[in-house]
């Protein structure tokens, strides 16, 4: 067995999504599980390079987990040729400049979304990747979520015959930080630097679309902030100068609907904080983070409408559940293990730069939409 060494320059760790998913639950458990096997008896080991801009969490971080490398100064980093892949969970804001530095050292990037602030910066990162030769990849973790895998396989299995339409529904309150600590950084709230849930969470709602029911080519928006007063990390009031709610309208080639919530100031009543339901000609199908059922039209039930008569039946206990059939990795980790095999094996990977930028122009064209009271056609984008 041969052990190759991939060097990762991992920046934006010290925060919750790069910290849990992309260090511990990728990175670390690759390692766990001895490295990502390439065949042929060659192993990758991944061996992260913790950058960041506070040198005591970073310096925690890596004696926590017994790590060599970590660094403050991240042109170094990028300057240092035994460096192979650069990746980038910090705010949007930061985003473009550290992406940018990596491609032109010529290091493979592999980055969260929303990839830039607009499309403007997102398309010139995949042009100027395309013209470096460099590998890059842009996380789209939720459709490796065990319950949207189920929803493909069954899309791909014909299961819903013609797809009529898809209903999304994603969410949960996030206290304001007074009286209970809110669960989400505060620049979530500031729109100068880079917050909103249009941002955040079109991005998702693009790929998701895309992969399993078709491009999107269409959208109406109506955006909004429902709670405008909020408290910060330190306990100081602050003006929410961002979206926490978006209802949007997604038009799919094909003709199908999708019709999408995502709000931070809603309260669960629902299975999972996300939920998709897919209505076909054939049958239907409720997908949420790992589980998925289903009601086929050979087993629907003829409802009618009786307001004088309270319903004597469960509407839930009406469906079935889809089975795994196969045991799900942590999806960020699935995907991370994609991208390392693209770099180093060749195989086939279109989570791309302008997959991410695809993400950035729907969030861009749904706050558009929101501000003008309009529908706008989605163009395909090309380099």
């Amino acid at each position: 067995m041969t052990r190759r060494t991939v060097r990762i320059a991992m920046n934006g760790v010290t925060g919750r999504m790069g910290y849990r998913q992309h260090l511990v639950r990728s990175i670390l458990a690759i390692r766990e599980q001895g490295g990502l096997d390439l065949g042929g008896g060659d192993v990758l080991w991944p061996e992260p390079i913790l950058v960041g801009r506070r040198e005591h969490a970073l310096r925690e971080l890596a004696q926590r987990h017994g790590l060599e490398e970590w660094s403050t100064d991240l042109d170094a980093v990028l300057a240092d040729g035994r460096t192979d892949v650069y990746f980038d969970a910090q705010v949007t804001s930061a985003r473009v400049d550290a992406l940018t530095k990596a491609i032109d050292a010529g290091k493979h990037v592999y980055t969260e979304k929303p990839t830039a602030a607009d499309l403007a910066g997102a398309l010139g990162l995949a042009r100027r990747a395309r013209e470096a030769g460099i590998r890059h990849g842009v996380v789209q973790d939720k459709i490796f979520l065990p319950g949207l895998l189920k929803l493909k396989r069954l899309v791909d299995g014909g299961f819903f015959g013609e797809i009529l339409s898809v209903r999304g529904e994603f969410g949960y309150w996030v206290f304001e930080g007074d009286w209970q600590d809110a669960q989400r950084p505060s620049w979530n709230y500031r729109a100068q630097d880079g917050g909103g849930i249009v941002v955040d969470m079109f991005p998702h709602w693009e790929y998701v679309l895309h992969e399993l029911f078709g491009r999107v080519t269409g959208v109406s928006a109506h955006v909004t902030t429902h709670v405008p007063r909020r408290w910060d990390e330190n306990g100081k009031p602050y003006t929410a100068t961002a979206d926490d709610a978006a209802y949007g309208i997604f038009e799919l080639e094909g003709g199908a609907v999708a019709q999408i919530n995502s709000s931070w100031a809603v309260r669960v009543h629902r299975d999972e904080l996300v939920e998709f339901q897919v209505d076909g000609t054939h049958g239907s199908a409720v997908a949420g983070l790992r589980e998925c059922r289903v009601q086929h039209r050979s087993m629907t039930p003829k409802p009618v409408w009786n307001p004088d008569l309270p319903a004597d039946h469960s509407f839930r206990d009406q469906w079935q559940r889809v089975p795994d059939n196969a045991v799900f990795d942590n999806g960020f980790k699935a995907q991370w293990e994609l991208f390392l095999r693209h770099v180093y094996l060749d195989e086939p990977y279109h989570w791309d730069l302008l997959a991410g930028a695809r993400g950035v122009q729907l969030a861009e064209l749904g706050l558009r939409s929101s501000a003008e009271g309009r529908r706008f056609e989605v163009p395909e984008l090309s380099l």
